[in-house]
């Protein structure tokens, strides 16, 4: 059973290459193997490409009579940009599917599973699944909960602060914690700030810290359209998005603008916007009252906290708004740390998860 969950692993290592490049889909690894040995693998590299299934069987012109299959998510049933995977997988001779975890899309959702048992293919199910659910994050919450998974992010000193008393904040963390981070945003569909943030930081929101970047979609909450023309979130490589309420002024932004009845502060409304757009996974850089607001609205998948090895005793907190009683404190459960140059990357997950 080791032996197993290695190749799984091995095949999460492989579709985690395409990260950041698949939404709506999802990210998919698959090995061919046959009497101990791995005899081709794929991944699934961009919509509209070949499925992790079909990509390692095209190594061995489409046939694989006798040998098993390891794939992290079930294999699809249905025609969308490309054909069944469970059709390509039958005409191989495939005797054996080995599967991280049932597809949570409901136009699959066990389907795939059955046609391969109905034709008398063996499948085993569940391999790593926690971990092939955690590489999928984005995906599940959007087809379990009709929203993107969201990841809040914030640089802070040891006492919490984003900014000093004077409110400068460039730079609290070192470069390889920033390059960490912009790694975060190449991850992402989307990076989210509040126009406060906007207004004092002026952030670019791109990923150039790291070569190859890909930058995600910029949001902006702005309630009343006050991003300025001279932004440099204005000047990037992707047209930004600005959420405003419905009465905002017209403004003329090389920007595209959505009006929302609640305004920016419906964040479920926000969520299902950027859902619509392809948005599986967000990623929220503040500032702390764009932080407040998801926290409470129960809307955090994961926290990332960048910690600087110095404390500035004054200056805005990652949280904003008034004190919290101690036993109303939203909790976290630490998920990973790893150096960051001098600095510490915290991963939590909210406690009750």
């Amino acid at each position: 059973m080791s032996e197993t969950r290695e190749l799984m692993r091995r095949c999460l290592d492989l579709a985690a290459r395409a990260r950041g490049r698949t939404s709506p889909n999802p990210m998919v690894g698959a090995l061919i193997v046959k009497d101990g040995q791995v005899l081709a693998e794929g991944w699934h590299r961009a919509p509209g490409l070949a499925h992790a299934e079909v990509d390692a069987l095209r190594q061995l012109g489409g046939q694989a009579p006798g040998a098993t299959m390891v794939v992290n998510l079930e294999p699809c049933c249905h025609h969308g940009r490309t054909p069944p995977c469970t059709d390509a997988i039958l005409r191989s001779g495939i005797r054996r599917v080995i599967v991280g975890m049932v597809d949570p899309f409901p136009r699959v959702s066990g389907e795939g599973l059955r046609i391969l048992r109905e034709a008398g293919v063996e499948v085993v199910e569940g391999v790593e699944r926690e971990a092939c659910r955690e590489l999928n994050l984005g995906f599940v919450r959007a087809m379990e909960r009709g929203r993107p998974a969201v990841h809040l992010k914030a640089g802070i000193s040891l006492d919490g602060r984003i900014a000093d008393h004077r409110g400068r904040s460039r730079w609290i963390t070192s470069p390889q914690a920033r390059r960490q981070a912009h790694q975060l945003r190449d991850a992402c569909d989307a990076v989210l700030v509040g126009v406060g943030t906007l207004l004092a930081d002026d952030p670019s929101l791109t990923t150039r810290a790291i070569e190859g970047g890909r930058d995600a979609l910029p949001v902006v909450l702005d309630s009343g359209l006050r991003t300025p023309v001279g932004s440099r979130l204005l000047q990037g490589s992707r047209r930004p998005l600005l959420i405003c309420a419905e009465d905002a002024p017209q403004v003329d932004l090389p920007a595209d603008i959505l009006r929302l009845p609640g305004g920016p502060g419906d964040l479920r409304a926000v969520l299902a916007a950027l859902l619509q757009r392809g948005v599986h996974n967000l990623l929220v850089e503040g500032g702390g009252a764009v932080h407040r607001s998801f926290l409470q609205a129960g809307l955090v998948d994961r926290l990332h906290l960048f910690l600087a090895p110095l404390a500035l005793a004054e200056g805005p907190g990652w949280l904003g708004g008034p004190g919290l009683d101690l036993d109303r404190a939203p909790r976290f459960a630490l998920r990973s740390s790893e150096p960051a140059g001098p600095d510490l990357h915290l991963v939590y997950e909210p406690a009750e998860a």
